[in-house]
């Protein structure tokens, strides 16, 4: 177990941890990309700032709240509202194109390599970039499917259409009732396929995306493993943080390499093993 009194930062000079990691991804026989929030903020998909308020003042003047994110949790009365909302947020986030170039440069260096994406995040940006989907593990859902809302079943479905329906017919907040999406097995409301609470529906296709991960890690045990960690904070650190941690401890010849913008950090126990780059992500991927 890690304590946290014994988590270090790299006071390395950023030039010679960026040729480092460069080296890395040239020589490591496998590349485990771990993927948080901060990789699509540093790709253009900020929930706050400009582009909330260019995108959603009129919301931020009814209901008060100032990102897009405090907006997936507010009360709406309605369900036309909360589909307005969700409608514009998913379209948004999932189905326009704003990546900046990020999400490109990382697959340019890593495509020639043996990779596998283990990702929170749900906007569909790897795929996007030119990512093989079997070697894509979406662990918390994807913008792009919805689910039941009881959920009756172990199904998602796919929402494009109706989406970008209900984004170009809201008015006043509010999309129009008949657009309200409803489950095609039992009626029920849909919701979004999101790790919100116990409800959340891991599908077929979330299983053999599980089950590919976890192959990909058996078969690379002991080998030089590079366990790239791009913009993963502590909402969640259970699922990449934590185990690339792990791996690498029990694997001396691992690499773990953190990038981040103000959480660059490791465990003293593989401080040999790792390299810790506090800096954005953009920047970084340029310079490698």
């Amino acid at each position: 177990m890690f304590l946290s009194r014994r988590i270090t930062t790299s006071t390395k000079p950023t030039w010679a941890e960026i040729n480092r990691l460069r080296e890395e991804i040239k020589t490591a026989d496998a590349i485990v990309i771990g993927a948080g929030a901060g990789l699509s903020t540093a790709a253009g998909f900020s929930y706050g700032g400009e582009r909330f308020e260019k995108n959603f003042s009129d919301f931020r003047e009814k209901y008060g709240f100032k990102d897009m994110y405090s907006g997936g949790f507010y009360p709406y009365e309605t369900p036309e509202e909360l589909w307005a909302f969700w409608s514009r947020n998913i379209y948004l986030n999932r189905y326009s194109d704003v990546d900046n170039g990020t999400y490109k440069r990382l697959f340019q260096l890593v495509k020639d390599k043996d990779y596998f994406v283990l990702t929170t995040n749900v906007d569909h940006q790897f795929q996007k970039a030119g990512f093989d989907k079997k070697r894509l593990f979406y662990t918390q859902g994807d913008y792009g499917l919805f689910q039941c809302s009881l959920p009756c079943c172990d199904k998602t479905f796919d929402n494009e259409e109706i989406v970008r329906a209900m984004y170009k017919e809201q008015k006043n907040l509010r999309v129009p009732t008949e657009l309200i999406p409803k489950c095609p097995v039992c009626g029920r409301p849909m919701t979004m396929n999101l790790r919100v609470d116990d409800k959340f529906v891991q599908d077929e296709g979330w299983y053999r995306a599980n089950d590919r991960y976890n192959d990909f890690i058996r078969r690379h045990e002991g080998m030089h493993v590079l366990f790239l960690e791009l913009g993963v904070g502590l909402n969640t650190p259970v699922i990449i943080k934590y185990p690339f941690w792990q791996m690498t401890a029990n694997n001396p010849n691992a690499v773990y390499a953190c990038v981040n913008y103000g959480e660059a950090y490791c465990p003293r126990e593989i401080e040999s093993q790792s390299i810790c780059i506090d800096g954005d992500i953009k920047a970084i991927l340029e310079k490698l």
